[in-house]
């Protein structure tokens, strides 16, 4: 994969349009931190960078740029400089001989039309497009300031395609202007700061994406603007077309360790808390970055803070006039939630546990008993190396293995999961794994035979308490690379299952079965959050035969009632992660072999696969875990039931992620990925590459799905 760029900057002009002195320096700016090998990582030879171009040399360059790219090549415009509109509002950028007529209105053959643009992304194979924009539309002066022309364009209309990302500075109605500091355009400058200082990396994971990008500088230069009484403030916008938003645009120098990990940390807390799997991703990131424990706890306990002082302010509130709050300190607690920066759903976890309170010491206080009692909120540990993840309290989150065993033993919290450590001897199960081997071929009309052999294997777990005796097994699937998708030569192999690629996944929890009925009626009487369950949506009847007949916005739904309920993030898996885990090490087919057995599935047995004999038709599910294991201790990846991912369809890999992440578009009604075949499916559809689609509110007794906790 080659990554090119074309880096314009326009700042000298023909009268009726202003000078722009930033711009050739974002130009160089840009260059930079695109051409730095621990930033963008372009080689110096595959950037081609104009200054004060004229129109022919813009669009030469502009044609170079998309002719003859290969599919995964990288390709990136950055402009800086006037964009203008004609009569017609069709939008150009303007050169340094563009020029206007005597009534100011734009004279088109002097400027490079967006639609010109447009037209060579289209017609370019590269599927990786980044266009940059920093330009707005009219010439206009605002308190010294030299603005970027002038006008009203849809950007998304002219520059819009598969897999692209437009970058504008402002929108189309507004105007970009110069940091008064810097030198540099306001959008330019957080750019380039973005990708120097590694702030834009949102997620911690050592990569700047498009969108990691837009909303670091778009958040800075609101900020900027609101400080320099820029009014109407720049509003930087993005628009991406199906991964666009996704592209990869750099990496993240670590320039400020403690920064990248305050960052990682804020993206896992949640309501206050870190989960036990975050614990140890959050862990494993302070000795990858040097930190010391003690700088690590002064972050964590610099995140937790405003959740620990919103709760102490409603204890003291109560303690002053008893519960409930009076409407004004009411008012005041919502003016203070404000300043700490916390959302409702973020205070709605602290204020429930203290109403709880409040009203039992209420309800068994004598009326003759003075109110003026202090109420009596269990504490929260604050001393040195307190490891805080217990739902009932809110408190820092840092890792001391004495305090995580000593609340193992109290009850406080179940057994820690082994996340990316070593392996916990008191949290490992022993189960079977078979595997099928073709014993004789069957050649002229000889009958085939084969054998199972069954081995027994352990795997590491944890269970969640889900309430009413019910658990959810959550297995440790080791992180690997491996190849995803079918081979050419994989028989009944579909054309969508490639091209195969390589994949790397990092460790995650998934579900040792399918989720059951028995698990699915306790979490459906959870909270909603966004939209009702049906508590007893099966048509096979069963406590432990998998739920069926759910949609993929109902398993979402259940996904987020359980994280909220325990504070884990749970989600359905990515396309990658099923499949790696279904998998389990192997390359066949199956993950017991190059065909298949109704003895260790369930599926049509009607039919057959690779001179596979036919087997029993159960004509409905069976009770998860009925069958053997895969090597990681998974059940029933093959058959049963389909499984919901969270991705969403895509006709083949092409343009896939590499990292395991999610394949997702810019469109909420794609159909979404089902693995694994089921008890009504060809066994050609069980095998572990076959891929399978639905819209996302389509349901059926054939479909089901399990859920993880991934690292990502």
């Amino acid at each position: 994969m080659a990554k090119i760029a074309l880096l314009i900057g326009v700042s000298e002009y023909e009268p009726g349009f202003n000078s722009l002195p930033a711009a050739v320096k974002d130009v160089e700016a840009m260059h930079r931190v695109l051409v730095h090998p621990d930033m963008g990582g372009f080689a110096e030879a595959d950037i081609t960078v104009l200054k004060n171009p004229q129109k022919y040399e813009m669009e030469n360059a502009i044609y170079e740029l998309f002719a003859n790219r290969k599919k995964d090549d990288l390709l990136l415009l950055y402009f800086s400089g006037h964009g203008i509109t004609d009569q017609l509002g069709q939008f150009y950028l303007a050169t340094r001989s563009t020029r206007k007529d005597q009534a100011k209105q734009l004279i088109d053959v002097t400027a490079v039309a967006a639609s010109l643009l447009h037209q060579k992304m289209s017609n370019s194979r590269c599927d990786q497009q980044i266009v940059i924009l920093d330009c707005c539309f009219s010439g206009a002066f605002a308190k010294g300031m030299n603005a970027k022309s002038d006008g009203t364009v849809n950007i998304q209309t002219q520059l819009g395609g598969k897999g692209r990302a437009v970058l504008a500075s402002s929108t189309s109605t507004q105007y970009s202007f110069e940091h008064k500091d810097s030198g540099f355009s306001i959008y330019t400058n957080y750019l380039v700061e973005g990708i120097q200082q590694g702030k834009a990396d949102g997620d911690s994971d050592g990569w700047i994406s498009v969108d990691e990008l837009h909303e670091y500088a778009s958040d800075r230069v609101k900020t900027y603007c609101l400080d320099c009484d820029i009014d109407p403030p720049m509003t930087p916008e993005i628009y991406a077309v199906k991964e666009g938003y996704k592209i990869h645009i750099a990496k993240a120098p670590i320039v400020d360790v403690k920064l990248r990990y305050r960052q990682e940390a804020k993206n896992r807390l949640i309501q206050g808390k870190f989960s036990r799997p975050a614990v140890r991703i959050l862990k494993t990131r302070q000795v990858e970055l040097g930190l010391s424990e003690d700088e690590a706890e002064a972050i964590l306990k610099e995140l937790v803070r405003p959740y620990r002082e919103y709760k102490e302010v409603l204890i003291e509130a109560l303690d002053e006039e008893g519960y409930p709050l009076s409407e004004a300190a009411q008012n005041d607690l919502k003016d203070y939630q404000q300043i700490l920066g916390l959302r409702d759903e973020d205070i709605a976890p602290i204020e429930e546990e203290v109403r709880v309170i409040a009203s039992q010491q209420k309800a068994t206080t004598s009326p003759s008993v003075s109110n003026s009692e202090p109420l009596q909120i269990p504490p929260t540990p604050l001393e040195k190396g307190d490891f805080e993840c217990v739902p009932s309290e809110l408190g820092d989150c840092s890792v001391n293995e004495n305090t995580e065993e000593l609340l193992v033993e109290k009850g406080s919290i179940a057994p820690v999961p082994p996340f990316l450590r070593g392996a916990r001897g008191d949290r490992t199960f022993e189960f079977e794994v078979a595997t099928l081997s073709i014993v004789k071929k069957g050649w002229f009309g000889e009958k085939v035979t084969y054998e199972i052999n069954r081995s027994r294997k352990r795997a590491e777990f944890f269970a969640e308490d889900l309430g009413n005796g019910i658990t959810l097994e959550m297995i440790a699937i080791p992180g690997g690379t491996f190849p995803m998708g079918s081979p050419e030569n994989e028989p009944e192999r579909n054309e969508y299952e490639g091209p195969q690629h390589t994949v790397t996944i990092q460790p995650f929890f998934m579900g040792k079965f399918t989720v059951t009925q028995a698990q699915w009626r306790v979490v459906a009487s959870f909270p909603k959050v966004k939209i009702d369950l049906d508590p007893d949506p099966s048509n096979f009847k069963g406590a432990n035969r998998p739920v069926e007949c759910v949609s993929w916005y109902d398993a979402v739904e259940f996904c987020e009632r359980l994280s909220r309920k325990t504070g884990q993030r749970y989600q359905l898996p990515s396309e990658a992660e099923w499949e790696y885990a279904c998998r389990a090490g192997t390359d066949t087919p199956f993950h017991f072999g190059e065909t298949i057995s109704t003895e260790l599935a369930n599926y049509n047995g009607n039919y057959t696969y690779a001179s596979s004999p036919k087997g029993t038709y159960r004509e409905q599910t069976t009770d998860v875990g009925s069958f053997s294991a895969n090597a990681f201790g998974l059940y029933d990846m093959h058959g049963n039931v389909w499984e919901w991912c969270a991705d969403q369809w895509h006709d083949s890999y092409d343009g896939a992620p590499i990292d395991g992440s999610e394949w997702a578009t810019d469109n909420d009604n794609a159909s979404r990925l089902l693995r694994g075949g089921s008890w009504d499916f060809n066994p050609r559809d069980c095998r572990c590459a076959y891929r399978f689609r639905r819209t996302p509110g389509y349901g059926s007794d054939f479909i089901g799905f399990r859920v993880v906790i991934s690292p990502v």
